[in-house]
């Protein structure tokens, strides 16, 4: 009988990335990127002709030229960008995961100057940086250093860090954008109307108006052209598709760009979660539209450039994923590049035009063997109402795929979508010896606009009862063992694992809640103040407004904090102390209720994280509790006993 292979660690999926996130500098010669640093990922730098072969590990350079320039030993660094003329590098950062992001500064130059802190002010969050091509000494940031509640306008010197106040938020501004010509403004009317001005002096001109009915979270991608006469947007008008569309910014007239038959325009995810690229593909220096990304089953992108029409099949053929990541110097001939893959995520090249030729950087997790992963694979499930719902299952390797564990991993938004990629989560799971069903909802994003608004007033209702119908979609095709089903998500998805504990019990082996929400009047009444104004087409529309009694008695029926003693099911919580977007008490009072009457229950609260994990350890903790537990109550794999 052949031996079961080795388990890949924990410590193999979740240790940081050797590299990753590249990004090429305007001029062309040097390479950005992040690479580890005392347990963290940090900023490092080298020439991008330099050898890649060689270590990251010399502070002071060596024979590949790497540097490190910054020296963050707290938290991971996510989120890092050049200036449009290459002087510097700026990175966000905030502190345990309170999400008051502050603007940082590095020099390149001088890779042994700490990082300066542009915007050193305690319990203010930049909610936006915008570094504007026909201004490359300045920043314009959105901070809330007046009140909490409002959002205002500052222009910022990175080379003296001195701000400036451009605009003060009267109390309607949800966000600020500046043109080349004009300074624009959205603001949000009662009833959940969003419209675009143009801001002088106090005084504004409407441009033109986005239904509440159009607009989810917000009008995205909303990006200049560069002459300053024009704003891209992803706009769903008439259509039940997001498509591509000009504003013209003196008359409001929307002019069709692009669109796909089928496809959304990929967005909001990209402006929600940083992994993910933009659904607009510009020009880092100048501005200037490439092309437009639509996501369905797989990505398809859209050349809307002539020279990037040359270039894309040169970058699209040099891996058999979907191209992610796109950064190019300013004459938009040297490029590097990253791709999204299912088993080999990350891999970055750099391909030169002028000459044609591309040599490989690195992979991100050279110690992960592409033929050891499970490979994820696009379903699409019926519910018992008809609609069709995109799923992605993913197998084990090696295992026969009959009665198998199996977690429903239920993402979170729910404004949100899975897709065809790598997630070290699923990948776990399937090592582990599970199959891993991921389903989008109703309510997902990336479907059309009815898809997603079929979720109105459904929370724990039908968007629930799309989970149970996957399950039994995965049970009626044999591959799932319906005594050994186990529900686990994040924020939505810890939501949906209590209603799934609490509302459908018999149907669960266990539930796992990360950082999920149990009381939904306490989640909308608990949102930030900046983004309060802002919820009206969200939580509101979708959820119910707890102001109003007989809306706030169908949210408190819909919560599984009402429900808590009818979870039955060993469940493991999980949150991070310093969630701003779900308050750990939402876990800790699930936890106290269920211990009090003796209950199966485990908690891991994390002191030094907030509503997602970002630190490697704390990953690594997370995810040897979620293996041991899992293998404990539906009889998987484990790397450890203890």
């Amino acid at each position: 009988m052949t031996a079961p292979p080795r388990l890949i660690t924990v410590e193999e999926f979740f240790d940081p990335p050797t590299r990753s996130r590249a990004l090429l500098s305007p001029d062309g010669t040097r390479v950005a990127y992040l690479a580890p640093w005392h347990g963290r990922l940090n900023v490092f730098v080298r020439d991008v002709d330099s050898d890649w072969a060689a270590p990251d590990d010399a502070d002071d350079g060596d024979a590949s030229g790497a540097r490190r320039i910054t020296s963050e030993s707290r938290r991971n660094i996510d989120t890092f960008f050049w200036t449009t003329d290459g002087r510097y590098l700026l990175f966000q950062q905030d502190t345990d995961g309170d999400e008051n992001w502050h603007l940082h500064r590095v020099d390149p130059a001088r890779p042994d100057e700490p990082a300066v802190d542009l915007t050193p002010i305690e319990g203010v969050r930049v909610f936006g940086a915008q570094l504007p091509p026909d201004r490359p000494g300045t920043a314009f940031v959105q901070l809330n250093r007046r009140r909490p509640d409002l959002i205002d306008l500052f222009e910022l010197d990175l080379a003296t860090g001195a701000l400036t106040p451009v605009a003060d938020n009267p109390g309607d501004v949800v966000s600020w954008l500046r043109s080349p010509e004009r300074l624009l403004v959205f603001t949000m009317e009662e009833g959940g109307d969003h419209v675009l001005s143009e801001w002088a002096a106090g005084e504004r001109r409407p441009i033109a108006r986005f239904p509440g009915t159009d607009v989810l979270l917000a009008v995205v991608p909303a990006a200049p052209t560069p002459d300053g006469n024009g704003l891209w947007i992803g706009s769903s008008r008439g259509s039940d598709r997001t498509r591509l569309v000009r504003v013209d910014l003196a008359t409001g007239e929307q002019t069709g760009v692009d669109s796909h038959p089928v496809f959304d325009l990929d967005t909001p995810r990209p402006e929600a979660d940083p992994r993910f690229p933009s659904s607009l593909i510009l020009h880092p220096s100048t501005g200037e539209l490439l092309g437009a990304r639509y996501l369905g089953a797989r990505q398809e992108i859209h050349a809307l450039d002539p020279h990037f029409a040359t270039v894309l099949p040169r970058l699209a053929e040099l891996s058999d994923g979907d191209l992610a990541h796109v950064s190019c110097d300013a004459t938009a001939q040297r490029w590097v590049v990253d791709f999204t893959h299912d088993r080999d995520p990350g891999v970055t090249w750099f391909y030169d035009h002028a000459t044609g030729r591309a040599r490989r950087l690195f992979r991100p997790f050279p110690h992960l063997d592409p033929a050891r992963l499970a490979p994820v694979t696009p379903v699409t499930v019926t519910a018992r109402d008809g609609l069709g719902l995109p799923c992605h299952l993913t197998l084990p390797v090696g295992i026969e795929p009959r009665g198998l564990p199996t977690v429903l991993l239920v993402h979170g938004g729910p404004w949100y979508r899975d897709s065809w990629g790598y997630d070290p989560e699923v990948q776990l799971l399937a090592d582990r010896g599970y199959a891993v069903l991921q389903v989008d909802f109703r309510g997902s994003t990336g479907y059309g606009k009815a898809y997603t608004q079929a979720a109105i007033g459904e929370f724990a209702g039908r968007m629930h009862d799309d989970l149970i119908d996957a399950v039994d979609w995965a049970i009626d095709q044999g591959y799932s063992d319906p005594d050994r089903v186990a529900i686990y998500g994040c924020s939505y998805g810890g939501y949906a694992a209590l209603v799934g504990a609490a509302f459908t019990p018999d149907r669960f082996a266990a539930a796992v809640s990360y950082t999920g929400m149990s009381d939904l009047t306490d989640l909308v009444r608990s949102v930030i103040p900046a983004a309060r104004r802002s919820i009206q087409n969200s939580y509101v529309r979708y959820m119910g407004d707890p102001d109003d009694p007989d809306q706030e008695a169908d949210m408190l029926a819909r919560s599984p904090v009402r429900r808590v003693d009818d979870i039955t099911a060993p469940t493991l919580l999980i949150h991070g102390a310093n969630d701003v977007r779900v308050d750990r008490r939402h876990s800790d009072r699930i936890v106290d209720a269920l211990r009090s009457r003796g209950a199966e229950v485990e908690y891991l609260l994390n002191e030094t994280e907030g509503h997602w994990f970002v630190n490697t350890d704390s990953n690594i903790e997370l995810y040897g509790t979620l293996e041991r537990f899992l293998a404990k109550h539906l009889g998987g794999r484990s790397s450890t006993t203890s």
